[in-house]
């Protein structure tokens, strides 16, 4: 990624843009590396270059790190005193960062309501079962995305065997005492969406079908998604315990319970959260997810928007001066959905 970051707003605006996206549960997305040791072809690698790309063109290579696991913790520490209570660690793969051990086994003093999530592809779960048992982690994600080595070839590029990663979420829910499932519904797996649901069941573990979001990275295979509404029918014919969810921030969802298990379904006809500097956004007729997440990079940028790496803000200005940072994050979101960033 060659935009320029957005330097540092000045710490003068208000506290009210980031405090009400924290109480609409807005995300902290902390990705601790852009490396990943599968290249599933639809990543949008938290706005980096996503690892398919780096494998097709070595001339194509992710940001450079600027963070050590100390700067991590700090700019943790203070979004979470400023409010933001979800946190959650991802990459690329998290578990191939050297910062993911003194990171994740040294999180911020909790406080009411904060919690801390990785999502991993699980394939190193089991390597690091023994220091993650050490990580406060309130919940393990799992992406499983496919139900075997076909699939997973198909979707991740790699020969590694699916019995890898459905042993690391068995390793996971060894540790943790909330492991879920995440699926991107895709024509590669729609014949083993009910197989993935099965597994979880069993386990009784939730599961997050996503319908795919195009990105710049995914858009010449976007004729891969598929509707969810293949796996709703399959759900309603399970059970008649369904909600739907369209408060807060990201892309509305139904939400069923089968035996108990919630199961969850991102349905992109549910409605998004669009804030001011969507209003005039070119991408914004693509966009169904709208503003629901910071992301903060390895590199030191922290991004309001997926779609949009030219609305990062350098934080590496700031590091010698903690007590700066949230204000001039608040100062950053308070543009952001003022539409004057």
């Amino acid at each position: 990624m060659s935009s320029p970051l957005v330097p540092f707003a000045e710490p003068t605006a208000g506290w009210t843009a980031l405090r009400n996206f924290a109480r609409l549960g807005g995300q902290f997305r902390v990705s601790l590396t852009p490396k990943c040791n599968v290249t599933c072809w639809f990543c949008h690698n938290e706005g980096d270059v996503p690892p398919p790309l780096t494998r097709q063109d070595r001339s194509m290579q992710p940001r450079t790190a600027g963070l050590c696991a100390e700067h991590f913790t700090m700019i943790m520490r203070e979004v979470i005193d400023a409010g933001l209570t979800r946190v959650y660690f991802t990459g690329g793969e998290p578990l191939l960062s050297p910062m993911a051990k003194p990171v994740l086994t040294s999180l911020p003093v909790r406080r009411r309501g904060v919690s801390y999530t990785m999502i991993t592809n699980g394939t190193l779960v089991r390597t690091h079962q023994e220091w993650l048992a050490k990580a406060e982690l309130d919940r393990i994600k799992v992406s499983l995305h496919y139900f075997s080595d076909e699939s997973f070839k198909a979707i991740a590029g790699t020969r590694k065997s699916i019995t890898t990663v459905l042993d690391g979420v068995d390793a996971a829910r060894e540790i943790c005492g909330q492991v879920e499932i995440n699926t991107l519904m895709q024509k590669e797996n729609e014949h083993e969406l009910t197989r993935i649901l099965d597994f979880a069941l069993d386990r009784r573990m939730p599961v997050q079908f996503i319908e795919l979001v195009e990105t710049g990275f995914n858009s010449g295979r976007t004729s891969s998604a598929v509707s969810a509404d293949g796996i709703i029918a399959y759900l309603r014919s399970l059970t008649t315990e369904e909600r739907t969810e369209i408060a807060g921030v990201g892309q509305g969802r139904r939400v069923f319970r089968v035996d108990g298990v919630e199961i969850n379904v991102i349905h992109r006809d549910l409605g998004r959260h669009h804030v001011g500097q969507c209003g005039t956004c070119p991408l914004k007729p693509n966009c169904v997810e709208g503003f629901w997440a910071l992301r903060l990079d390895h590199a030191g940028g922290l991004q309001p928007c997926l779609l949009r790496d030219d609305l990062r803000m350098n934080l590496l200005p700031l590091l010698d001066t903690p007590d700066a940072i949230a204000p001039a994050i608040a100062a950053h979101v308070a543009k952001f959905t003022e539409g004057t960033l």
